[in-house]
């Protein structure tokens, strides 16, 4: 009976791990949906407000490969039980703050605590079950993330709104508390190093820097035209101002769909996984410039990209793992940081063209772009025909019933 019952415990701990990246990423987007709010009770401007949100990305962007390497001798269990533990206090310190101050040196722990997390969560939920499963178990864990969007944002704005902000906050902390709690008891102890996702399984130096640079000129697509979606679906599209809040919520609940999807091509058709989502999500963006104005198509192609994006992320965090050329942990924490700084550059890319060229510039930047991410991954040499990644190490026997 003890197979069934590690068995159990490996589905807890993944649920649980999803859970941690729920209630990462809404914390992280949450001063969004609150922020006139926040303004408002600590007597700040709303801009300083927004500066939350960035400068919890530039810590994501800075910390997370130099965190990563001094923890890799960290047993998983302890390590993210650790960093779940500082993020229920420094959440608890986002609601009892009194001032800017106090408020920012919460959101800058948090967001260390985060950028270790996100390096290491991937590789360990990959770890509790067999290689074969690899990208099914990854779409569980970033599901989380994507229901952050749909579900965490507006569910925590709603929750401030109604009972405060610093409530929202609270809310969070005590969702983490429960997470913290379940990895603890779940998670395997375990040994930094060892089982068939702590290293990749087909390690290439080359193919994993085509990935980087991949990442970056896709996020970079995707971020140059989503962070100007809303003055685009009004001003290109036509859609009244009321209706971009739904309009976004497709595009999210889409992302979840592609969550799955993602999941499935890595496990299944791994040779398009990669190269697929990124060819869906250029034909979306220039699909947008040039038949945005039809409502009906920019709903659709909007939902294309939220779509692909998801797909894409998903079927990469799958793909490092076999071709990390060392550690899978600093090789995730690799592409984070590539998302993040994807995520940075093209809302600056946005920013700079939405002045001079319009808000359909922006759109058309991150489809070129997005093609010449196509032109990269397709660089990539194509997984060998077998499918699915096996282990080079032993595969516990546990997991082998998963």
């Amino acid at each position: 009976m003890a197979e069934p019952r590690s068995t159990r415990k490996a589905v807890v701990a993944l649920l649980a791990l999803a859970v941690s990246t729920f209630v990462y990423v809404t914390t992280e987007i949450l001063p969004i949906g609150l922020l006139l709010l926040i303004a408002a009770d600590l007597g700040i401007e709303p801009s300083a407000v927004g500066l939350l949100v960035t400068w919890y990305g530039l810590v994501v962007v800075a910390a997370s490969i130099p965190l990563t390497q001094l923890t890799r001798r960290v047993p998983r269990r302890p390590l993210l039980s650790g960093l779940l533990a500082v993020f229920v206090l420094a959440t608890w310190v986002s609601a009892a703050a009194s001032s800017y101050g106090v408020l920012l040196a919460a959101r800058v722990v948090t967001a260390l605590s985060q950028a270790l997390f996100w390096s290491v969560v991937v590789p360990t939920a990959a770890g509790l079950f067999r290689p074969q499963v690899r990208g099914r178990v990854v779409a569980v864990v970033l599901g989380g993330s994507s229901l952050a969007a749909v579900a965490g944002l507006p569910l925590g704005t709603w929750l401030g709104q109604q009972a405060g902000w610093r409530t929202a906050f609270l809310a969070l902390s005590g969702v983490g508390l429960g997470a913290m709690v379940l990895v603890g008891l779940c998670l395997p102890a375990g040994t930094p190093g060892r089982g068939h996702a702590a290293r990749g399984t087909d390690p290439d130096a080359r193919r994993y820097a085509t990935l980087v640079v991949m990442t970056i000129l896709a996020t970079t697509g995707t971020f140059a035209a989503y962070t100007y979606i809303t003055p685009f679906l009004i001003e290109v599209g036509r859609f009244p101002a009321s209706a971009t809040g739904p309009l976004l919520l497709v595009r999210g609940v889409a992302g979840v769909i592609g969550v799955a999807v993602g999941g499935a091509l890595a496990d299944r058709r791994p040779g398009v996984a990669i190269v697929v989502p990124v060819l869906a999500q250029a034909v979306a963006l220039l699909g947008l410039y040039a038949a945005g104005g039809t409502p009906a198509a920019a709903l659709g192609l909007v939902a294309l990209s939220g779509l692909s994006f998801s797909a894409l992320t998903t079927a990469l965090a799958s793909r490092v793992l076999q071709v990390a050329p060392g550690s899978a942990d600093l090789a995730a924490a690799g592409i984070s940081t590539s998302v993040n700084v994807g995520i940075t550059v093209g809302a600056w890319l946005g920013s700079i063209l939405l002045p001079g060229f319009g808000v359909r510039s922006t759109v058309l930047a991150g489809g070129l772009l997005s093609l010449a991410a196509v032109a990269v991954a397709l660089g990539e040499p194509a997984q060998a025909s077998s499918g699915a990644p096996t282990a080079r190490t032993g595969t516990p026997e546990r997991c082998r019933s998963v």
